[in-house]
Formats: C-alpha cells, structure tokens, sequence
C-alpha cells in the first residue's frame, strides 16, 4: 500500500493561511498598513479603486527595505520582529505575522518598490500567485509602495463571497479609521477612485477623533486618565447627552492596538447606570498600555479578541476611572446645598394683590348619556396626526374672493379601505362600542370574542403600513424645516448613505451634502414627521442600514416606515373618545397582519365567549 500522507505545495499551503489572514480587502489594508507603522512611518497613503477588488495601494514614508529584506518578506514565516518563541511575549509591534505578506502574494498579484534612505537605488518586485515573476532595481522614493491587486483572482470562490462595492469599502473605511485612531502621531491618507474620503494630519488622541468624527463630537468628550500597577488606562467617554440608540462609537485600544472588548464594554456601561435611558449607548474612546506579558494576543487571527491576565480587576479598575471622571466633569445630575444667594420668592400680600374666589357655572341641560361626541376622530391620512377642528369666523369667504375653491372632496392620497372593506363591515355589525381601560387598552368585541388591544401597538402597526405603502409608490412631500440642522456622519457611516440616500429623498427628507465632507444638512422632513428629532432619526437609520447590511429597497423602507411609525404612535397613558377608538380599531383591522407589531409584538389579546362563561 503505498503512502497517503505527503507534503502540501508552498502555493497551496499559502493559500491556506490566506484564507486566516486575508478575508476580504479591508484585511490587505490592515496587513499592509501596520506593516508601515512599523516601519517607522511619518505619512501613510492608500489608494482603493473598486473597494479595493481591483487594486490596493499602501505608500509610506518609512524605513523601506534592502533589496534581501525585499525578496525575503514573500516567504513564509519571515518576519524581522522575533527571533525566538519567547519573544512572542513581548511584542509591542503590529505587523509581526510572518505569513501576511506571503499569503496576500498567494492570493493576489503584487507589486513592491522599497528604497532604503542610505541606497540609491530601490528595489521592485512583483509576484503573482506565490510565483515570483520578476526582481530589478528602480529609481523611486524612500520608504516602501505596496500594489495589490486582483484580489482572489486565482480562487473565484472566495472572490464571490465578496459583498457590494458599498459594504466592502465601508469596511475598508472603519478599518483605516481603527489604524488612524491608534496612531495619531501618524498622517493618514485615505483615497477611494478620485475621491479623498480621510486627510488626518498628526495631532493627539482627541484631534485625531474630531477630525475622523467631526466638531460636534468635541463637547461631548470626557477625559478620563488613571495609572495603575495593572494598566494605564487613557482616553475619552461620550458625556450623557451624546448617547443614541444605535450606531455610537466604541473603541478600545491595547499597546496602540485595536481591540473588542464585551466584558470592559460593560464596565463602561456599568458606569452610566441610571444616567442612560434603557437601550441608549454613548461612545467611547478608551486606550489601555499594558505589559505585553501579560495579555495574549493569539486567540484570534485578526487579533481583535485579546485576553488579559488581570481580566477583573482591570474591569474594576475601568469602572472607577469612568465614574471618577463623570463625577469630576458634572456629567451626573447634582443639587448644590451651597448657593449662596437666595431665590426670589414672591411673598403674598393681601394688600399687594386683589384675589376674587373662582366662579363656578352650572349647565343645567348637560346630559352625560348622550351619544354626540365632541371630540374628533383620529386621522390616519397622510399627515397621521389628529386633527384640531376650530371654529370659523363669520364671513370667511371674503378672505377667498377671486379663488377657485372645489365644490367637490378631494380623493385621499392614501387609502386604508382599498380592499378589505367586507372584513370591516362584518366587524361593525358584530361589534359593540369601545371601551378604554388605564388609558392603555380598548376593549371592544367581534363575533363571539372579547378583545383586549393595545392602543399604542395598534397605531404602529396602521402607521407602519401606511408609511410603507407611501414609500412603495409616490414621492414622500417634503416639508421644509425653518432652520436647517447639520448631521455629522463618519466617512463609513456615509459609505452607507450614499447607498440608502434615493431611498431617504423618496421618503420626503431634503438632504443636502455639504462640500466634500461626510456633513449632512437636513432642510425637509417628511409631511406627517413633524417633531422627531431628524439628526438622531438619519443617523440611527444609518447605523441600522451599516449594522444590518441592508441592501434590498424593501428592507430599507422597512427600516424608515418602522421608525417613523414608532415616534409618531400615540402613547400609552393617552385618553381617547369612543369615535376615536373606533377609527383605530378599524383601521387595524384593514391591516394586512393586525395582530402584531412590525418588530412582533403582540397588539390583540382574545377573551373567547366559553371562557368568559367558565369564569362565571
């Protein structure tokens, strides 16, 4: 029998660890960039043409290497940052991998030109699929140029798992912006086709965050510092104020390395207990410098996951540092005991101030069983909100003379009574009046059922159709807003506009670019939108559509219609009249799925005619 175990061909065993190294084009950027760091790097440039599928360039300013070093970074294992296992302990260097640069040669077609400051000339290489195509000397500057390009083009299957333009360079762009935050004595460059997305000039830790993430991030900035025998833990948390639903930045860096952190996020999260509303996050900016003996770095290829030897009391540690600097910088709600000046209070004087008691009147004819409401139904048109009706002035027509006013009622733009108008008739037949139980629920009856529903539940699911329907067909009217409000978005968070934007100016909302930044400016909200808060709504969208991957038109207006329908329901706790329940109740029940929310929430509670009777 002959022998079945055999050694795998250098090109196959690269490709393999490619596939731990080199996932998509954001991880060539992070290899090739730490890489530069490395190398002692003042200035950092990379070009992406078509979200780095047909090309990745990295050009730095550093340390560049010899014509050996040049050939021997391509080989598997080479690396210039240790020398024995042990060193694995102590590294304080990013691109320390030695199968980084071999792996992406396996996978892609490479060009390299590097010169050393003390050499004339430079060297350039090029490989293609592990094989070594060509090796001269070159004129070119100091430092090293690294071309990648035709990413997976000898592995068509891992080249198809690639996702759209969009969410490959949104990627790209949080990737850069990782690198950029953990060295901010470094300038980065960041380039996508002709347009530059990110020119950050060295600076500190908090220019470096203004400038990826905009001025009005500055005065939410809380600083915190503590020193430790454990660790030192610098850098900043978002003051109460800047906290949203989704989409806040959180960010934890080791030894100038990024890192996921759950178990320390959550000590920051302690921290602001009782100062958050539920689900609300506020970002972070956190830097940890710690002995590299004591965490580990390995657990994880990409090396976002690190464990640390002194897990807990770090975690202690981080949450006194954060509540100290809350504290300090009145972050927390305080009363001071110490004013000295005393509030003017008004004191009564009989001789000051004539008070005549109230009057009390008395109708005589009122009846509380009559059945005329004075109060008008909820409307569930375009502009979802109730309507205020107001006494007209006599003579009004005057005000209108020389104007075609229509004789006949203007068809709705939208309808609820399309097709489902038997279903409400066989309910109204069976049903009684509307009942209100603690302003929450109405109760109510169809066929031989009791039904319990939830008001608030009720008016999401009608708004939510109706805004998806609106969203399905005609243009959303616009209304302008009378001052105009800014929206800081961070260059891959607007990645993932540009994507949704059409889908957003449908919608109704007018949104302008301002200049070449990734600066929004709200001029219109939808009609019927009026009083959400338009900055958080674009940016929570936003962060859904980068979260979630949301490609496909319907999930998107999913996403609008669900959140616009969820701040204009009206709240539990409101007092309805019985013509108002009515118009609810009908109007759910011409939904296409009336007993449940858009998130799967539950609107309709049934009581059934033999339960009640077994009761009794």
């Amino acid at each position: 029998m002959s022998d079945i175990i055999h050694l795998l061909p250098d090109s196959v065993a690269n490709q393999i660890a490619a596939g731990e190294v080199i996932q998509r084009p954001a991880s060539v950027l992070k290899e090739l960039v730490e890489n530069s760091i490395d190398a002692g790097a003042s200035l950092i440039q990379v070009f992406v043409v078509d979200a780095g599928k047909t090309s990745i360039q990295v050009v730095d300013d550093g340390k560049g290497m010899s014509e050996t070093d040049a050939r021997l970074s391509f080989e598997r294992h080479a690396t210039s940052k240790i020398a024995a296992a042990n060193d694995l302990f102590a590294l304080r260097t990013m691109g320390f991998r030695g199968e980084a640069l071999a792996s992406i040669a396996a996978v892609a077609q490479v060009e390299l030109k590097t010169r050393r400051e003390e050499d004339e000339l430079g060297t350039h290489i090029i490989i293609e699929g592990s094989r070594f195509k060509s090796q001269e000397l070159v004129s070119c500057s100091q430092g090293a140029s690294f071309l990648v390009k035709n990413l997976f083009y000898n592995i068509p299957a891992r080249r198809k798992f690639l996702k759209s333009n969009s969410t490959e360079m949104s990627n790209i762009v949080a990737e850069f912006e990782r690198i950029a935050l953990a060295n901010p004595s470094v300038s980065f460059r960041l380039v996508n086709g002709d347009t530059t997305v990110l020119d950050l000039p060295k600076g500190n830790f908090r220019q470096r965050i203004v400038n990826i993430f905009g001025r009005r991030i500055d005065s939410h900035l809380i600083p915190i510092k503590v020193d430790t025998s454990l660790a030192k833990i610098t850098g900043f948390v978002g003051a109460p104020d800047s906290a949203r639903k989704k989409g806040a930045q959180q960010y934890f860096f080791v030894n100038g390395r990024y890192m996921r952190h759950s178990y320390f996020a959550k000590a920051v999260f302690t921290a602001f207990e009782r100062l958050l509303p539920e689900g609300e996050q506020v970002p972070y900016f956190i830097v940890f410098e710690v002995d590299p003996a004591n965490i580990d770095v390995n657990i994880h290829p990409t090396k976002t996951e690190i464990k640390f030897e002194d897990e807990q009391a770090i975690w202690q540690v981080l949450l006194a540092a954060v509540r100290e600097s809350l504290g300090k910088f009145n972050a927390i709600p305080t009363i001071d005991f110490d004013q000295t000046g005393r509030p003017d209070i008004p004191v009564y004087s009989k001789e000051a101030f004539d008070v005549a008691p109230p009057e009390i009147t008395i109708n005589n004819n009122f009846n509380p069983f009559t059945t005329e409401s004075t109060s008008p139904p909820l409307s569930y048109g375009t502009r979802l909100r109730p309507t205020t009706p107001s006494s007209s002035p006599k003579q009004w027509q005057l005000a209108y003379e020389g104007i075609d006013i229509p004789t006949e009622p203007v068809e709705h733009s939208l309808s609820l009574y399309s097709n489902t108008e038997d279903l409400l008739t066989q309910r109204r037949e069976v049903s009684t009046p509307c009942i209100q139980l603690q302003n929450r629920y109405i109760i109510t009856t169809a066929k031989h059922q009791l039904l319990v529903i939830d008001q608030q539940r009720a008016h999401y699911r009608v708004l939510y159709d109706q805004f998806l329907t609106l969203f399905a067909g005609q243009a959303g009217v616009s209304q302008g807003l009378l001052f105009p409000l800014t929206i800081d978005l961070s260059p891959s968070h607007f990645i993932h506009y540009e994507r949704i934007e059409p889908n957003l100016l449908k919608a109704g909302f007018d949104l302008v670019r301002i200049a070449d930044s990734t600066q929004l400016q709200l001029q219109g909200i939808p009609s019927g939108a009026e009083g959400i808060d338009g900055i958080a709504f674009i940016q929570n969208i936003v962060s859904q559509a980068a979260t979630g991957e949301v490609e496909a038109e319907d999930e998107i207006n999913h996403l609008l219609a669900s959140a616009l329908a969820v701040r204009k329901a009206i709240p539990a706790g409101k007092q309805m009249t019985a013509e108002e329940m009515s118009h609810l109740v009908d109007a759910l029940f011409l939904t296409e799925t009336p007993t449940l929310t858009p998130d799967g929430a539950k609107i309709i509670f049934t009581i059934e005619e033999g339960t009640i009777e077994n009761m009794l």
